[in-house]
C-alpha cells in the first residue's frame, strides 16, 4: 500500500476522543548483545517494563525500512505517522525549531558540532569532548563577531544549541539547500567540503567551504574545539500536523532541542522541559487534562549507546522504569514504549536493527506470550515487524480513535 493510500484511509478515519495515548519513547533503545551476551534493556532490572510487555503486546518496527540505518528525524517521522522515505527534514531545520529561532522560508539551515582537530587537520574528536554548553556559547560569540560572510545580501546567523551541538543559518537570495553534510561521521581524516547537489546550492556551498576555514583559522589554538562539522542542511518544508492528520491534541515533553523541533515541525505544543529524567511524570501530570497525546522522549538512552556506555545504557532504562509506575497511575487507555532506532553499545552509533515496542491498552489489546521487554521477547511478540509508521495508528485503534473503515 502507498503512502498516499494509508495517508487517505487514516486521516479519513481519525476522529477527536477523549481518550489519551503515551508514547515514551527510549531514543537508540534497541541493541544487539555485548561481551556479556546480553543487551543492557536484557541486563536491566526492569519489572514494570516487563508487566506490562506480559499484559500488553510486543513487537519490532522499523524506522525508515530494514537494513536502512535511520538519523533521528527520520525515526521520529517514522514515529509520528510519516513515511520517511516521502518527508525528508534536514537537522538544520528541527535544530532552528527546538530552539525557536524565527527559520524563514528561503532560509538554508545546518547542525553543527564543535570538533576537536589535530594539527594536520584531521578529525579526533567528532563532538570536542561533548563540549560543556558555557563553552559552546564563548566559542559561538567568538565566531559570530569575527566571521565575515564575504557575500552581498547574505546573513550569518549562529546559535549554540547544547553541549557541542549548534545552529548555522544563511540567509539570503539565490540559496539554495541541497548540500552534503561536512561530517564523515569517523576520526583520522579532514572534514568534508560542503559539496553541493544541485546547480542552485553551489553558492551555499562556496560560503560554507569558506565559513568552515574561517572556523579553523580562528579556533586553532583553542583548548576546547578546533573546527565545526555540518550536517543536515535544509529549508523550512511544508508538512502537514497531527492535529490536521489525526485529529489530535498533541504535547511534547523533552529535554533536547532537536526533538523539541520535530515536535513543532508535525504540530505539537512543546511544555517546559523536565528538570531531570525522574520529573518526567510530574511533568507529564501537569499537562495531562489538556492534551490528547504525549510524546515523552529520553535522550540519555542514546547518549549512552553512542558513548559505547552499556553499564550506563541499563542504567538509565532501570531509572525509566523505576517511575513508570506513576505514569500508568495517570491512567492512560494506551502506553507505548519504543524508540526512533537502535543505538547499540556494542556499535556506539545508530543501527539498522529494528526497534523493540510494546503496546499496553488494558481492555483493548490482543495480549501475546511475551512475558519481558527485550529485543528477543519483541521479536516474538504479537505486533510481528512492521514499519515504524504503523505504530501510531495502531495506537490510535486501540484508543478508539479511528472510524470503521467501509460500510
Amino acid at each position: 500500500m502507498t503512502w498516499v493510500l494509508e495517508k487517505v484511509a487514516y486521516d479519513e478515519l481519525a476522529m477527536a476522543t477523549s481518550s489519551r495515548i503515551v508514547f515514551l519513547v527510549l531514543d537508540g533503545l534497541g541493541d544487539i548483545q555485548g561481551p556479556s551476551g546480553q543487551t543492557p534493556l536484557e541486563a536491566a532490572h526492569t519489572p514494570h517494563l516487563d508487566r506490562l510487555a506480559a499484559e500488553g503486546c510486543g513487537g519490532q518496527f522499523d524506522p525508515v525500512a530494514p537494513a536502512i540505518t535511520p538519523g533521528s528525524g527520520p525515526g521520529h517521522l517514522g514515529l509520528f505517522g510519516y513515511d520517511p522515505l516521502e518527508h525528508q527534514v534536514g537537522r538544520g531545520v528541527l535544530a532552528a525549531l527546538g530552539i525557536g529561532f524565527p527559520l524563514q522560508k528561503q532560509d538554508v539551515a545546518a547542525r553543527f558540532n564543535y570538533c576537536s582537530l589535530n594539527s594536520l587537520g584531521e578529525i579526533t574528536d567528532r563532538r570536542a569532548g561533548r563540549l560543556p554548553t558555557a563553552e559552546n556559547e564563548r566559542l559561538t560569540e567568538l565566531l559570530k563577531r569575527e566571521i565575515n560572510v564575504g557575500q552581498d545580501g547574505v546573513e550569518l546567523h549562529l546559535q549554540p544549541v547544547s553541549e557541542h551541538r549548534g545552529l548555522l543559518v544563511l540567509r539570503g537570495e539565490g540559496l539554495g539547500p541541497r548540500l552534503d553534510d561536512t561530517d564523515p561521521q569517523i576520526i583520522g581524516q579532514p572534514p568534508l567540503p560542503a559539496r553541493a547537489r544541485d546547480e542552485a546550492s553551489s553558492r551555499t556551498a562556496e560560503i560554507v567551504d569558506d565559513i568552515v576555514e574561517q572556523v579553523k583559522v580562528l579556533l586553532r589554538n583553542d583548548a576546547s574545539a578546533q573546527g565545526m562539522l555540518l550536517r543536515g542542511f535544509d529549508s523550512y518544508p511544508s508538512i502537514s500536523t497531527l492535529p490536521e492528520r489525526f485529529k489530535l491534541k498533541p504535547l511534547c515533553i523533552a529535554q533536547y532541542p532537536m526533538y523539541k523541533g520535530l515536535a513543532r515541525l508535525v504540530g505539537m505544543e512543546v511544555a517546559e522541559s523536565p528538570a531531570s529524567l525522574e520529573d518526567f511524570p510530574s511533568t507529564l501530570g501537569e499537562t495531562w487534562d489538556s492534551h490528547d497525546f504525549f510524546f515523552c522522549h529520553v535522550k540519555y538512552t542514546d547518549k549512552a549507546g553512542e558513548d559505547g556506555d552499556f553499564e550506563r545504557k541499563r542504567e538509565v532504562i532501570e531509572n525509566v522504569d523505576s517511575w513508570l509506575p506513576k505514569v500508568v497511575d495517570l491512567k492512560p487507555d494506551v502506553l507505548v514504549v519504543t524508540a526512533d532506532h537502535s543505538t547499540p553499545a556494542a556499535l556506539a552509533a545508530h543501527s539498522w536493527h529494528p526497534v523493540p515496542s510494546l503496546i499496553w491498552a488494558p481492555g483493548m489489546v490482543r495480549q501475546d506470550e511475551i512475558q519481558r521487554f527485550d529485543e528477543h521477547s519483541c521479536a516474538a511478540g504479537g505486533l510481528g515487524r512492521l514499519p515504524l509508521r504503523y505504530l501510531l495508528p495502531i495506537a490510535m485503534a486501540n484508543a478508539g480513535k479511528l472510524k470503521k473503515y467501509g460500510a
